[in-house]
């Protein structure tokens, strides 16, 4: 495995001050965003799409400096009734896709999506309990009418590409957990996977140890993004796990993302590293940063140290001792 970063953090550079940036920390990968929510700060997606000379000085930019791009990301709600979010995700994700094909970066990252609850919806509906019977019936419709269809296609158009699409297990989303990507998978293709994060586990009430196991054995992890949760309990009984009051709340939110190591124990990260050797991964851990505790560059350089205290590069030797 390596350690790299969404390179979102570090939008306001150019793309060479960026990946300079990136090689002095000690790392070997990026994760680069080409559109929707993360922006395309460091990628022109369709202007390297149309010339092959400029992928080539893309990737010689990137391999100069000893690096590669574990991912092209592009978070977006290809699902949404706002139809014209729906359409500028889409194109977003396919055009990715077929940029990732070309410049032969493994894996594009996204979000699965969420309808509205019928055809004339103007906002997306996330339910999230059974009962009264219409929000289960919303599901329903969901999956079958909009989720499914769509996810049939383009895991279709990615499998003809050669990549592998990473889904993020996000709240919100209507694939957020372990069943809810096994069932899409299932229902699709193996190109489907996870772009797994494990702060939006621990949110749920999921251990991120056990999610790797799952996805595991089925060889759908895809990615995987290292960003902590600290659970403050105390505000847990006063809002619940689904808070809805904004990120900048810290005092008061009954979770916020932190920092490497800064949510949960580095044993415990230790053992998700160990767990995703243990079951076959063997690609990037790519850094993602939205402490609101910390700067960037401070954020930054605590999760490089962390994680490079725990990950795990070699592979393993002949049991000697056997």
């Amino acid at each position: 495995m390596k350690v790299g970063v969404f390179t979102v953090l570090f939008a306001q550079k150019s793309f060479e001050d960026m990946l300079d940036y990136v090689q002095q920390s000690g790392l070997k990968a990026v994760e680069i965003g080409t559109g929707g929510y993360p922006g395309h700060a460091h990628c022109d997606r369709d202007a390297l799409l149309e010339s092959e000379e400029k992928r080539r000085d893309y990737l010689d930019k990137v391999t100069a400096r000893g690096l590669e791009i574990s991912a092209f990301s592009c978070h977006g709600n290809p699902i949404s009734p706002d139809t014209a979010f729906a359409e500028e995700s889409r194109q977003a994700l396919r055009k990715t896709i077929q940029l990732a094909s070309q410049m032969d970066v493994p894996v594009v990252n996204c979000f699965s999506g969420t309808a509205g609850d019928h055809e004339q919806a103007k906002y997306p509906n996330w339910p999230v309990t059974p009962w009264p019977n219409e929000y289960g019936d919303i599901l329903k419709w969901q999956w079958e009418e909009k989720l499914i269809p769509y996810w049939k296609e383009i895991g279709a158009f990615a499998q003809a590409h050669g990549v592998k699409i990473g889904l993020e297990l996000h709240g919100g989303f209507l694939v957020h957990t372990p069943h809810t990507m096994l069932k899409l998978r299932e229902a699709t293709c193996e190109a489907i996977g996870a772009n797994l994060d494990p702060s939006h586990l621990w949110w749920q009430g999921i251990d991120p140890v056990a999610a790797i196991k799952i996805l595991g054995q089925a060889n759908a992890i895809h990615h995987f993004h290292a960003k902590d949760t600290y659970i403050d309990q105390d505000n847990v009984n006063m809002y619940g796990l689904v808070d809805m009051q904004p990120y900048g709340e810290v005092q008061t939110r009954a979770w916020t993302f932190r920092s490497v190591g800064c949510g949960h124990s580095m044993q415990e990260w230790s053992d998700m590293i160990s767990a995703l050797r243990t079951y076959g991964y063997d690609h990037v851990v790519s850094i993602e940063h939205e402490d609101p505790i910390m700067s960037i560059e401070e954020g930054f350089a605590r999760a490089v140290k962390n994680l490079n205290d725990i990950i795990i590069e070699e592979q393993p030797s002949d049991m000697w001792w056997v």
